[in-house]
């Protein structure tokens, strides 16, 4: 029996690795096998290119380029982590997926909706989340978290854009939510972060029924 496959999107600071990370303890908790991955990177490969993207060494060659790089690191990802994971019966829980390249790149890097969807087509193909859950809070307050967050390290590269930029990624994956409300979710995450993880927990249950979820044969909660 196939997996689960949860992701978390959202702009910079909204929480997704912290709720990522209590969704699938919890998942844990019943027993269940789960993967916490992420992009870009889940896999060797996609590790490397990871580097790449976040150090904006790629910036100058243009948004379409970064859509290439984050499609070749997804390609890998789904290859060696995801898909392997989804056909042992696995739970996979994602820190971004396919989405975030619609957003950052497709809506707010104007890259040609046709090559996005080429690049969705060949690297993803059928492959798509149970649940799609889109986190979302006020930029000032993102912005706030993603610097508290990094402490004295430099800002990667999506951290450095202007306020407006972070505006628009915000509108963008709000909207994202209201064109797929059968996947998507938007899920306020201007709460404590317990509290957050029970809204997001109300629904799996409420969809996916986790507790009378199968564990993947041969394996352990890891």
């Amino acid at each position: 029996m196939r997996g689960r496959f949860i992701t978390f999107e959202g702009g910079e600071g909204t929480g997704k690795s912290v709720q990522a990370s209590l969704l699938a303890n919890r998942l844990r908790g019943l027993g269940l096998s789960v993967v916490l991955t992420r992009e870009p990177g889940g896999s060797p490969g996609a590790e490397i290119i990871r580097h790449v993207i976040l150090s904006g060494a790629a910036k100058p060659f243009g948004a379409p380029a970064e859509a290439i790089l984050f499609a070749a690191a997804r390609d890998d990802h789904i290859r060696h982590t995801i898909q392997p994971a989804l056909e042992r019966g696995r739970w996979v829980i994602s820190d971004r997926f396919a989405d975030s390249t619609r957003v950052y790149q497709g809506t707010l890097g104007n890259v040609d909706p046709k090559l996005i969807q080429g690049l969705e087509r060949i690297t993803v193909g059928d492959l798509k989340p149970d649940i799609t859950f889109i986190l979302d809070v006020s930029t000032e307050v993102g912005l706030a978290r993603a610097q508290a967050r990094r402490g004295d390290e430099e800002a990667d590269r999506f951290e450095r854009e202007s306020v407006e930029f972070h505006e628009k990624l915000r509108e963008a994956f709000r909207l994202l939510a209201l064109a797929e409300p059968e996947r998507c979710v938007l899920i306020d995450a201007s709460a404590a972060s317990a509290t957050v993880a029970e809204r997001v927990w109300k629904v799996i249950a409420d969809r996916l029924d986790p507790a009378t979820a199968p564990v993947a044969l041969g394996d352990v909660a890891s």
